[in-house]
């Protein structure tokens, strides 16, 4: 039976510190869900009901439009060593930009990434807990090291050519308002 709750305990940030991986889920009023695999050091737990997760420069910049339009995240954790379990957070979310008041205070609980395009605050309104009895082990070896090599090599002023022709809307034609 899964359990819900409206708060991330101890046990609960524990257990999201520990994963490798987690995935991202948005979706804009019409038009298709999104659902992505992030990885690296990139997720904070700022309090029981408030997270950060720092995003990089990649081929969309889905969640920005869905969270421009309705703000609903949901982002899942799975265990795949140790107990089974599976962690939902629920919430809404909304983009801080490098432009945007607060980022410096952001941007520093965060190591240094390459390529770092924004940072979404979220807020959490339920979690979720199950079991994950069918998820299996697996195990971890080490990060993927491409895409910081990409944006180092690129630097910031073609990343920022690339947000502005690749990353302006989502795969459904929605604003990102990524460059202003």
């Amino acid at each position: 039976m899964s359990k819900f709750t409206t708060k991330i305990t101890t046990r609960l940030q524990k257990f999201i510190e520990a994963q490798k991986i987690f995935f991202v889920a948005t979706a804009p009023n019409s038009g298709r869900i999104n659902l992505s695999p992030k990885g690296m050091d990139s997720f904070r737990v700022i309090n029981e009901n408030r997270v950060l997760w720092l995003n990089v420069t990649g081929s969309g910049n889905e969640t920005a439009a869905h969270l421009l339009e309705n703000e609903r995240i949901t982002i899942m954790f799975c265990a795949f060593e140790g107990a089974p379990s599976i962690l939902r957070l629920y919430g809404k979310g909304k983009e801080i930009k490098p432009s945007d008041k607060g980022w410096n205070e952001v941007i520093s609980l965060f190591p240094e990434t390459p390529g770092t395009r924004q940072i979404f605050d979220i807020t959490i309104e339920s979690t979720q807990i199950s079991c994950g009895m069918s998820i299996p082990f697996y195990e971890y070896n080490e990060e993927r090291n491409q895409l910081n090599d990409w944006a180092i090599e690129q630097g910031k002023e073609k990343i920022e050519q690339y947000w502005r022709e690749r990353n302006q809307t989502s795969i459904d034609g929605l604003p990102t308002k990524i460059v202003r």
